[in-house]
């Protein structure tokens, strides 16, 4: 009698098929395909991508899991809303992750990799001059990634990457509305040239204070977008 249990194999391309639909709907809400606390379906997803809706509901789970999607019972899935409580944890941790990087990065970091970064930051010049905020948008996660990469603990990296998924997020909808006020290239710039003194405390600093810099222009950019709505509300 033939067994119906899976066998490995099957196993293996159920896991591999779940896990790209998840990356694939990943990238498509950090990069404002949906808006924050919109109502994602499962049957739509599942045609779009060409797939069952078993993949995409795992993929769903797993969004929860990553801070990036609220699955209501009977309501169905939204792509995450943040409170203004959600806002201040985030960058409270931020920032002590910012510091903690810097003084573990400046000491050892190579020429090579300062070039890299220093790279990065002349590609989101391009972007900003060229008026291509989404094309600034990912190089600017990858200039964060790259950094926190760099200092070789993966701990760290791990860590920073399940917190920057919820504030890309965030931050995503603030450079698309905000015209590109939460962004800081001229920090960029100067993150650089901290990490190239090979002076932890100093690189600790400066990165901190970006982080807090960006925790002030959000809730500045938040403050901007409330009051057409409650203008709208009163009028």
């Amino acid at each position: 009698m033939k067994s119906s249990l899976p066998t490995q194999l099957q196993v293996l391309q159920s896991q591999s098929l779940a896990s790209a639909v998840q990356q694939e709907i990943y990238a498509q809400i950090l990069q404002g395909k949906f808006a924050m606390g919109q109502k994602l379906s499962e049957a739509a997803l599942a045609g779009s991508l060409g797939v069952s809706r078993a993949p995409v509901r795992e993929a769903f789970r797993a969004l929860e899991e990553a801070g990036l999607v609220t699955i209501s019972k009977n309501r169905g899935v939204f792509v995450r809303e943040f409170t203004a409580k959600d806002v201040k944890d985030l960058y409270d941790i931020r920032v002590g992750l910012d510091e903690m990087t810097g003084r573990l990065l400046a000491p050892k970091i190579t020429d090579s990799q300062l070039e890299k970064l220093q790279g990065l930051v002349e590609s989101m010049q391009q972007c900003l001059d060229n008026g291509d905020l989404a094309g600034y948008f990912p190089l600017n996660i990858q200039f964060h990634d790259q950094i926190v990469q760099m200092t070789g603990n993966d701990k760290l990296v791990v860590l920073y990457r399940r917190l920057t998924d919820e504030m890309h997020l965030m931050r995503q909808r603030g450079i698309a509305e905000g015209g590109g006020k939460l962004i800081s290239n001229e920090e960029h710039r100067d993150i650089v040239a901290v990490l190239a003194s090979r002076n932890g405390d100093d690189a600790a600093a400066v990165m901190g204070a970006h982080g807090a810099a960006g925790y002030r222009r959000l809730l500045l950019a938040m403050e901007e977008y409330a009051e057409p709505a409650a203008t709208a509300v009163g009028g």
